[in-house]
């Protein structure tokens, strides 16, 4: 069974934690999917997302869009930080990604934003995607 989202989030990771650059900035283990507040920094977490199925063709043939977001947390070490870090996801993602599965026709970072957290301690940083699969039913 082929779950678009998951795909993506599987994707994202594995392009992420195959870049020297960004895992010089976080570890491996703290490039996660999850909906919280993170208990380590500095750390990515990838929102569940959402999708908009677009039916199949006649060659059973799915598609969908894809929307997620990445969330990017710092500890103590500023805005800036965070920034640094959403300099190198971006990068690390100007790329095709490998869907498992399923092909990606499209894929981009479609918004950065950084907004202050009531913690002054934390950094945070939101990079938001998009992207259409498609794979075969």
């Amino acid at each position: 069974m082929f779950e678009p989202t998951l795909a993506l989030q599987t994707a994202i990771r594995a392009a992420l934690v195959n870049s020297p650059a960004v895992v010089d900035l976080v570890p491996v283990d703290q490039i996660r999917a999850g909906s919280t507040r993170p208990d380590k920094t500095p750390c990515i977490i990838m929102s569940d997302g959402n999708t908009t199925l677009h039916g199949h063709d006649y060659r059973s043939q799915r598609t969908a869009w894809v929307y997620l977001d990445l969330h990017i947390w710092t500890l103590d070490a500023g805005q800036d930080a965070a920034k640094e870090i959403a300099g190198a996801v971006m990068a690390a993602l100007d790329k095709p990604l490998k869907i498992e599965g399923g092909d990606c026709d499209h894929f981009r970072v479609v918004r950065s934003t950084f907004p202050r957290d009531p913690d002054p301690a934390y950094g945070h940083g939101i990079l938001s995607v998009e992207a259409l699969i498609r794979w075969l039913i």
